[in-house]
């Protein structure tokens, strides 16, 4: 049973920057392809953003390329969001999700959820 927690979330103007974490825990953090997701106010969740098992090549929701990045730290059982360039559409739940298939994280159809941290922009 792999458990993760995300952090980082807060309130922010617009321009502004912040980075949220992804703490995993239960699993081997080496074999989970690793991903985020997120559900803007009164929305269905939308696919942010995913890297696979070697944090190689993450791939993005174009609404977010360019100013967003993944990055994840094996050794500290831990994936990134760096959030650059906010605007207030990117207000949201920000959940990271994990699975042993890429395609699933992409997909959003693993089992494995963080229970969310809230990202606020402020216009």
């Amino acid at each position: 049973q792999v458990h993760l927690v995300e952090s980082g979330g807060g309130l922010v103007q617009a321009g502004g920057s912040l980075r949220l974490s992804c703490a995993a825990s239960g699993g081997t953090f080496s074999r989970l392809a690793m991903g985020w997701f997120r559900r803007p106010p009164g929305k269905g969740r939308e696919f942010v953003g995913a890297v696979n098992k070697s944090g190689r090549n993450p791939t993005y929701a174009d609404s977010v390329k360019g100013r967003f990045t993944i990055s994840r730290d094996n050794a500290k059982n831990t994936m990134y969001l760096q959030l650059n360039s906010l605007a207030p559409e990117d207000t949201a739940v920000y959940s990271c999700t994990a699975a042993s298939e890429f395609f699933a994280v992409v997909a959003g159809t693993s089992n494995y959820w963080g229970q969310g941290t809230q990202v606020t922009v402020s216009s």
